[in-house]
């Protein structure tokens, strides 16, 4: 039976360095959450501790309305899906997803007969019928890590975690298995938490996405709110892409290098600020006096289906990257004006210039 986590002021440091400082979040019953951030962030971390394979300098984890924080691996019941498969060589694909039912103590291990129909409903389930005898050197890797899932569902646990499940193999495999895994999940309907740096991975797949930063939790929300609406400069800067430029707020208006920037709802603090706006939210127009920000075309690429500007404004030439068609009519060199249709302000001094 799956059960609401409750993950409350989760604190862990490994010597002087800090792994998570005061975590805060719940997930509900049946959400599929995604952990994301960059090495270091304690994304990692906080799914160990999640599990009972970190001990907690400070907080608590609770399952449902049980404190677990004192609990051990095997008293959480908790499925965990690793992403190099952690599958036993030496047996069969049977035997590996069998393996958390068969040691199980006496009075909770299933009979033999119930073990070998909950296997072959697995194997059904992750698509793998018929290939219960062969060893995980003859699968793909792909294969390895629907047993690796099998294996984890097999004692229906309380709580399903995965490590970065598909970070060992190759963008078209981790494409299938994406698509497959959200199929899952919808079927099963467990309590899912899983840790990756890819954030086009957790957009797709997650219910809720939680953006974690050198130990703090930054914004948690679904897709849409993470990438619409970023609450901190990190989840601007490190959730899609973003140009960043100086600007300098004066009583609810914005300036770039002097200039008055047109834009409104400027809500930052007068002083020092920094600029954030995403490619497919600028638009190249014709210069048009105050309406529109005046810059430089310095460099244009080709990607796919269109093309790529970067485009140098104020006196200080930042730089800001607008996305066009391909057959837009504009070269390096060209005057240019440009139009905002969402962006973001911070205090300077919260804004990082990079991720």
């Amino acid at each position: 039976m799956s059960v609401d986590l409750k993950i409350r002021d989760v604190r862990k440091e490994y010597g002087a360095f800090p792994a998570l400082n005061g975590v805060s979040l719940d997930i509900r019953q049946g959400e599929l959450v995604a952990l994301l951030g960059p090495s270091g962030s304690g994304k990692t971390t906080l799914l160990r501790a999640i599990a009972g394979l970190e001990t907690l300098d400070g907080g608590k984890i609770l399952f449902g309305d049980v404190d677990a924080s004192s609990r051990s691996v095997q008293e959480r019941n908790v499925g965990f899906v690793f992403q190099h498969y952690a599958l036993f060589r030496h047996m069969k694909v049977f035997d590996n997803i069998a393996f958390g039912l068969r040691v199980r103590d006496k009075a909770r291990r299933p009979t033999e007969s119930a073990i070998k129909a909950k296997v072959l409903e697995l194997l059904e389930l992750v698509q793998l019928t018929g290939l219960e005898k062969r060893y995980p050197s003859q699968l793909s890797g792909g294969q390895r890590q629907r047993v690796a899932l099998a294996r984890a569902l097999a004692i229906e646990p309380q709580v399903l975690l995965l490590d970065e499940p598909f970070g060992a193999l190759d963008a078209q495999v981790r494409k299938d298995l994406r698509r497959w895994l959200r199929q899952i999940h919808k079927e099963t309907g467990h309590t899912t938490v899983f840790v990756t740096h890819d954030q086009e991975e957790a957009l797709e797949l997650a219910d809720r996405v939680a953006v974690l930063h050198k130990g703090d939790l930054q914004q948690i929300g679904t897709p849409d709110e993470i990438y619409d609406n970023p609450a901190t400069p990190f989840v601007y800067a490190f959730i899609g892409e973003s140009s960043a430029i100086p600007v300098t707020v004066q009583s609810g208006a914005a300036a770039l290098d002097g200039a008055p920037l047109p834009v409104s709802r400027v809500a930052a603090e007068d002083g020092p600020a920094r600029f954030f706006v995403r490619p497919e939210d600028v638009t190249v127009k014709e210069l048009n006096g105050s309406s529109t920000v005046a810059g430089t075309v310095a460099a244009l690429r080709r990607t796919g289906a269109y093309r790529r500007a970067d485009i140098e404004v104020g006196a200080q030439r930042s730089r800001i990257e607008a996305l066009l068609p391909s057959d837009a009519p504009i070269s390096v060199g060209d005057k240019v004006g440009l139009v905002f249709q969402r962006y973001a302000l911070f205090p300077a001094d919260s804004a990082p210039a990079t991720v």
